[in-house]
């Protein structure tokens, strides 16, 4: 695979104050059209705030008959020449099971 055929994965910043309504509609937009996005976030609030965006996007994916899992890992950032550690969430879509 060379790196032009590699796809871009999207990675969204969630911040604190991130609305959790917002962050969930790009999830879906993202998961709907790339099966992938990574989300990074840094601090307890911000965590929160992607846990809450999460959960949310699994109803926005239903009528889609998809579904989102996601695997978190601690990341270290270099944020204005300080080592910061974050949260980074691999979040991929799957199928939704038909009950």
């Amino acid at each position: 695979m060379t790196p032009d055929s590699i796809p871009h994965l999207e990675i969204l910043r969630v911040s604190g104050t991130s609305r959790p309504n917002a962050i969930a509609g790009a999830v879906a937009a993202l998961l709907r059209s790339q099966g992938q996005v990574d989300i990074q976030a840094i601090g307890p609030t911000a965590v929160n705030q992607t846990v809450k965006a999460l959960a949310i996007a699994r109803g926005y994916l239903v009528d889609d008959r998809l579904d989102l899992y996601a695997q978190p890992e601690f990341v270290k950032l270099d944020v204005q020449q300080e080592e910061r550690t974050a949260v980074r969430f691999h979040v991929r879509s799957m199928p939704r099971p038909v009950l």
